[in-house]
């Protein structure tokens, strides 16, 4: 049987008439920016998470953006970054005119390591951008221990678990994209910031709204990237389902190991004592671009992550790399995402497995 890559449609047709309501709700209410599903799903977000304080933004790109501004972070100042992630990741330091300085991953868990961010540390640098990659958890507090703040792209993994909490608790700010195929999805753009402190959290209001507290006296240039009424709206009737959604996503994992998947390809290792809320279900082969190819011709949804990672894309080249990153030019050339869902069970697992066990053979 074919086997999409994504299935966002399942998981959302038990609460289809509530998201219509919602909406209907809002558009009655005829108020769209800044309003109380905006203030009530930063609310219930925070608590979540258990962050003391989430701010919606437009998007997160945009939540990163911010959350480094609001850290004074700018020119002259660096900022460590891996660089097998999401372009973005590194596109949001440099659009705050500070320096992306990459780092290493360990390809077994595609996340950074104390090791890796300690070796790509400058004299200027004044943050370290720490990605969930894929949902797994990196190692934060270690991290902070180093000496400099830590900020959280969490955008693949809320609803992630780990030891000291969850993702967007862990660092002293954590950033978040609602895109569509996230694990929490709005019906189109979205994003958040959490933060431990006042202060912070208020900055980035500030900035989000052009640098102003008040809509008249204007503080500094600021942004305008507001998490929108309907997108908070739907964010809130979707938020109680996070958990359950998460589970499933946890027992899809759990059924391509006991269908054998392991024996044929490597599987993504959970870092120390995480529960990570899979995003993606990233494999690694040896010979993955001909993997990839033959199981999109068998109708099984698969996909090549970051094989240009970002400190070789062009619009980087103005930041080489001053350290080797051996990890990361492993994970670009043997990854592969093979189906995952919440509503992946074990017989479409067991599907993709005999997919990749006859063309590994083969």
């Amino acid at each position: 049987m074919p086997v999409p890559l994504f299935d966002t449609a399942g998981p959302l047709a038990a609460v289809d008439a509530e998201v219509r309501a919602k909406v209907a709700a809002v558009l009655d209410r005829g108020v769209y920016i800044l309003g109380d599903e905006v203030r009530a799903f930063e609310a219930e977000l925070a608590a979540y998470v258990g962050a003391r304080h989430a701010v919606g933004v437009a998007n997160g790109t945009d939540a990163i953006v911010l959350a480094l501004r609001a850290l004074g972070i700018g020119p002259g100042d660096d900022v460590v970054v891996p660089s097998f992630t999401f372009y973005a990741s590194a596109e949001a330091i440099a659009l705050t005119g500070a320096r992306p300085v990459f780092c290493d991953v360990d390809p077994r868990t595609f996340c950074v390591t104390t090791e890796s961010v300690r070796a790509a540390l400058t004299p200027q640098t004044k943050a370290v951008l720490s990605v969930h990659l894929f949902g797994n958890v990196a190692p934060v507090a270690e991290i902070e221990a180093l000496g400099v703040p830590v900020v959280e792209d969490a955008a693949q993994a809320l609803g992630s678990r780990a030891p000291a909490g969850r993702p967007g608790a862990l660092g002293t700010l954590a950033t978040f994209s609602f895109y569509p195929s996230k694990n929490l999805g709005a019906f189109g753009d979205g994003g958040a910031v959490t933060a431990r402190d006042e202060p912070l959290a208020e900055r980035v209001r500030m900035l989000r709204f052009h640098g102003s507290r008040d809509k008249q006296t204007f503080e500094v240039v600021g942004h305008n990237s507001r998490l929108d009424e309907l997108q908070a709206g739907i964010l809130r009737v979707l938020l109680p389902h996070l958990d359950a959604w998460c589970d499933g996503r946890r027992a899809a994992a759990r059924a391509y190991a006991d269908a054998g998947l392991g024996e044929l390809v490597a599987l993504p290792e959970p870092t120390p004592g995480a529960e990570p809320a899979w995003h993606l279900y990233v494999v690694r082969h040896e010979q993955a671009d001909a993997l990839l190819s033959e199981l999109k011709a068998a109708g099984i949804g698969a996909r090549a992550y970051y094989r240009v990672p970002c400190h070789l894309q062009r619009a980087m080249r103005e930041f080489p790399p001053h350290v080797p990153l051996p990890g990361t030019e492993e994970a670009a050339r043997t990854n592969l995402a093979v189906p995952m869902s919440p509503a992946l069970g074990p017989e479409q697992a067991a599907e993709v497995v005999a997919a990749v066990g006859a063309l590994a053979a083969a």
